[in-house]
Order: C-alpha cells, then sequence, then structure tokens
C-alpha cells in the first residue's frame, strides 16, 4: 500500500503529516474516553499546524486542504467547519461530531470514502456527514465500498487513492502563484 502523502507529494502538493497525538503525549490507539477529553486540544492542534503551514514558502495559502483517516477525519471536519482556510477535505472511514452542529459556521467541498462493513466508525456517519453537506448545498462526493471494514486494501485502496487525487485537484487547483 503506497503512503497517501507521498504519492500526493508526487503530484506538486505540499505535504505535511500531522501527528496530534504528539500534544497530548497519547498513542494513536484510544478509547473514546480519551478521545472525547483530547479532541479540543488535538482540533487546536490540527488549526495550529495550518497557521505553520499556510507559512511556508512552498504552500498556496488558498489551497489548504485536510486528509484524514478515522479519528483524522473527524478532527478534520470539525476544524473545516470553524476554519475558512481549509478549502477541501478528504475524509477516509471517518465522520463529523454531532457535537459540532453547533459551532459550524461553515464547510469546505468533502470527499467522503467509507466501507459499509465499518464496525469502528459505522457507515451512518458518512450518511450523516453527506446529510448535512447537502442541506448546506456544499459540494460532496462519496464513495461507500461495499464488504470494506474501517480501512482498505486492495482494489478499494486503488480506487481511493484515484479519487482523493482527483477530488484534490479538482477542489485545490494550481493558481497562478505556482
Amino acid at each position: 500500500m503506497a503512503d497517501p502523502a507521498a504519492q500526493l507529494a508526487g503530484y506538486g502538493f505540499a505535504v505535511f503529516v500531522l501527528h496530534y497525538f504528539d500534544r497530548t503525549g497519547t498513542t494513536p490507539v484510544v478509547d473514546k474516553q480519551t478521545a472525547i477529553r483530547h479532541f479540543p486540544v488535538w482540533g487546536k492542534t490540527v488549526w495550529d499546524a495550518i497557521t505553520h503551514v499556510e507559512r511556508q514558502p512552498a504552500v498556496d495559502p488558498n489551497r489548504i486542504g485536510l486528509l484524514g483517516f478515522s479519528l483524522g477525519a473527524y478532527l478534520a471536519l470539525s476544524v473545516a467547519a470553524v476554519d475558512q482556510r481549509v478549502k477541501a477535505v478528504v475524509d477516509f472511514f471517518g465522520g463529523f461530531p454531532k457535537e459540532m452542529k453547533l459551532f459550524m459556521r461553515r464547510l469546505c467541498p468533502t470527499l467522503i470514502l467509507h466501507g459499509d462493513a465499518d464496525t469502528t466508525v459505522p457507515v451512518a456517519e458518512a450518511y450523516y456527514l453527506q446529510e448535512i453537506l447537502e442541506k448546506k448545498a456544499i459540494p460532496y462526493e462519496m464513495q461507500i465500498y461495499g464488504g470494506a471494514g474501517h480501512g482498505f486494501n486492495g482494489e478499494n485502496w486503488q480506487d481511493a487513492r484515484r479519487r482523493t487525487l482527483a477530488f484534490l485537484q479538482r477542489h485545490l487547483p494550481h493558481s497562478a502563484k505556482q
């Protein structure tokens, strides 16, 4: 399975990989209570990372997108709901926290990729996000992979990679600055 960051960098995207768990000294395997307790700090970490990234010479601050897997997708969507600097989000088997509807100011074009057999983050989360995006008339694409659980492999992974690249190329087009 190819590294998604390396693949996107190979297509000319400036890619930064954020390790938000480092801020709280936790590991990527967290229980629900730990996730709830640290979620605001991790969201602030994503916000701070965007501030850092947009100042980098190789970055066009008008072309910032977030890609998240599982909990990372929840964080990406939560930050995108309040931060206008985020222009696109790719959600790999994550979702949008219901509590964020109270704070949501906006959302941006979103690609939702989810398996219908996911027992960690039920596919209902994908449909909940779809409903929000449709009600707000926000562009989105969605692919639900039949039989796929929490993570993709084989042809599903290849398809998700292709969709991700095409989506980001469409919603974060190269500007005159590049």
